[in-house]
């Protein structure tokens, strides 16, 4: 049962406040000062606070910054002194809604309903994550090395929010993907989720998109048309490639968001729009800035809660996982069989994926069209620079850091010795602990026992 905390001086506010929460299936502590509070918060982490601004002992916001989790909890400010300073401050140190005495039932009882939901939801994520942590995805993601789990962890906490998020990443590394399991881990996931692709639109058409038109405001406008904060009303929209978006439509947006209303060309009705908004772009944001590709008041609009989406290159660990889910949808999709064989897996540690994740894919498929049974090393990755042709050979590029540079030689050993970890060890010159503390490091979880066994393993094993 969700637990709330209410702290007010006020007595008679506090049992008010009390049996509203009740009615909404809420457990109820009460403090009526921040020494109190700070005993109950020692107690029992709240899923909802609802505090007054001012206190005998301080002020109640004093409270938010003290949370053990501050993620976890939602904070009302309910207070009698409101002013715009405080409320700005309240909300900037991480209050959720400000409400003002005396506050209206209906208003109490939609905060504390709201709150309840995002509970149950940063309570299900959190079980989901752990879930999925064993099998090595994340909603729709797929990965499991030490980059993907930090990746993961940060989509888990913003999911629930109504955060603006930018996802920055190179083409190819799953911005959309991530956008999308934002959506479907967010109390919006019942609503729309609409992606535009603001460099794929026609500069004077991506407006209407957007904001929708009236009939007859420009030539060809024959009808009424709804544009995406309309049709997403409820829901997320994702503006993939945003820099690409023309700058005086950018003043447009910013003023949407802004105000929670967007107005249809060649029409003057304000109509609201409650829209969570998530934003990708694969140039570095204050390049795009800086090269007035990008304003720089909307950048700090849109830049709440950024996310950075790793390079193929730097998630070595994820590659035959990948490669391999790939092949697994081929081989359903066309009821075959066919595999990797040791060379084409080493084939895959020896490039460096500029395409990131969907040249990963592209290759899969090419691979498989070519391939009778087995995917074979002649099969070649066409802009990969040339290799010896026993597979023995990688390339590095100048300047790659060492720690990657042996990553890398360490997986592609491994996959070439056919995952006989005992061979690998041998050739590369160190014990069978090291490998094993090393794959251990490389897959940020527990590596396979370093006994004297060592069985040649499948795809898999490194991942596990």
């Amino acid at each position: 049962m969700a637990h709330a905390l209410i702290v007010d001086d006020d007595a008679d506010v506090v049992d008010w406040l009390q049996e509203v929460a009740r009615m909404e299936g809420f457990t109820v502590a009460r403090a009526h000062s921040l020494r109190d509070a700070r005993i109950e918060l020692g107690r029992q982490r709240p899923d909802v606070l609802l505090t007054d601004l001012r206190l005998p002992d301080g002020e109640g916001i004093e409270l938010v910054r003290e949370l053990d989790k501050p993620e976890a909890t939602e904070v009302i400010i309910v207070t009698g002194h409101a002013t715009v300073d405080s409320a700005v401050a309240a909300l900037r140190a991480g209050a959720s809604d400000y409400l003002v005495k005396p506050a209206d039932l209906e208003r109490v009882q939609a905060v504390l309903r709201h709150a309840k939901k995002a509970s149950a939801l940063q309570h299900e994520i959190g079980a989901l994550r752990e879930e999925l942590r064993k099998l090595g995805r994340f909603g729709r993601i797929l990965g499991s090395s030490p980059r993907m789990q930090v990746l993961y962890d940060q989509l888990s906490r913003v999911a629930p929010t109504s955060a603006t998020v930018m996802l920055i990443g190179e083409s190819g590394t799953g911005k959309e993907l991530a956008a999308q399991t934002l959506h479907e881990l967010s109390r919006r996931r019942d609503a729309a989720f609409l992606p535009l692709n603001c460099g794929a639109v026609a500069p004077q058409l991506i407006e209407s998109e957007l904001f929708g038109h009236e009939r007859g405001s420009f030539t060809g406008a024959d009808r009424q048309h709804k544009g995406f904060f309309e049709r997403a009303n409820g829901g997320t929209i994702f503006l993939d490639e945003i820099t690409e978006m023309p700058m005086e439509l950018q003043v447009k947006l910013l003023r949407v968001l802004e105000t929670s209303a967007v107005t249809r060309v060649g029409g003057t009705q304000l109509i609201a729009s409650d829209v969570r908004v998530i934003c990708a772009t694969n140039r570095e944001p204050e390049k795009a800035v800086a090269d007035n590709k990008l304003r720089e008041d909307l950048y700090h609009r849109l830049n709440v809660f950024p996310i950075r989406l790793p390079p193929l290159r730097e998630r070595d660990t994820d590659i035959e996982q990948l490669a391999q889910f790939f092949l697994d949808g081929l081989n359903k999709d066309e009821g075959t069989n066919k595999s990797f064989s040791r060379d084409a897996l080493v084939r895959l540690y020896q490039h460096s994926w500029p395409g990131n994740v969907r040249e990963l894919k592209n290759y899969v498929q090419r691979t498989f069209i070519m391939a009778d049974d087995i995917i074979e090393l002649d099969v070649a990755i066409t802009d990969t620079p040339p290799k010896t042709d026993d597979g023995t050979t990688i390339t590095i590029r100048v300047g790659t850091p060492l720690e990657e540079v042996e990553r890398r030689v360490t997986m592609a050993t491994l996959a070439y010795c056919g995952h006989v970890k005992r061979k690998a060890a041998e050739i590369l010159g160190v014990s069978l602990k090291t490998l094993y503390n090393r794959l251990e490091t490389y897959n940020g979880k527990e590596a396979v026992g370093a006994g004297d066994k060592d069985e040649p393993t499948n795809l898999h094993d490194s991942l596990r």
